[in-house]
């Protein structure tokens, strides 16, 4: 895309940008991977309909289906200026960067080994989503839906199943990033029709994984 010396504004532009700064601008394009906006300050991209970048990640605390689900073109917004993009020179935004985080709000409601009620609210290959609260939701991974293997998720749950759930771990809390799906404690040790079990495992900005044992009949 250029440097310093092919583009010499719009990289002065995004050197005297601070992390945490706000920016204001209009959504100008979205795409697959993210949506352009146009800031308000500075000066134009030589090739990207707008400066600012935001990544699909970037655009909300909750799991998203598309970009539309949150802004649309010609929607104005602020967002938080995160590290620029010295390869595309974009000055990559965080619009959900500028809204309270449900983790947060869920740590300080709930303590650790406090029993949660959830509702499956989707499945997927690899396991089970679970909404414990708005905007938290967890993953259950496939080979702790039951005692015994299954084959699928649909084996086990449905969605729109209620399922009894514990909060049994709370890490640090880190950037959003893949679903961890591995290194899940296990359901304490009890017998496997005494009912089911979630374990949780928190993230922040992602769903965060959680173990299940789902009833077994007696």
């Amino acid at each position: 895309m250029g440097g310093p010396f092919e583009n010499p504004e719009l990289w002065a532009f995004l050197e005297s940008l601070h992390c945490g700064e706000i920016l204001s601008g209009t959504v100008t394009a979205i795409e697959g991977f993210g949506v352009f906006v146009s800031l308000d300050d500075g000066p134009d991209h030589p090739v990207f309909p707008g400066v600012g970048f935001i990544t699909i990640p970037e655009l909300s605390w909750r799991r998203l289906e598309a970009a539309s689900d949150v802004v649309q073109v010609g929607q104005r917004v602020s967002c938080e200026f995160i590290p620029f993009d010295t390869w595309n020179l974009e000055a990559r935004l965080s619009l959900r960067g500028t809204r309270p985080d449900p983790f947060l709000a869920f740590a300080d409601r709930n303590a650790v080994g406090q029993t949660l009620h959830g509702q499956v609210t989707k499945l997927v290959p690899f396991g089970a989503f679970v909404q414990v609260a708005d905007g938290i939701e967890g993953l259950v991974h496939l080979r702790e839906l039951a005692w015994t293997p299954v084959e699928a998720p649909s084996d086990v749950v449905q969605v729109g199943d209620e399922v009894t759930v514990v909060d049994r771990n709370r890490p640090r809390a880190t950037q959003a990033g893949p679903l961890p799906t591995t290194g899940l404690s296990r359901p304490p040790v009890t017998p496997p029709w005494s009912g089911e079990t979630l374990l949780i495992r928190e993230r922040s900005g992602a769903p965060f994984a959680c173990a299940a044992k789902a009833r077994r009949p007696p």
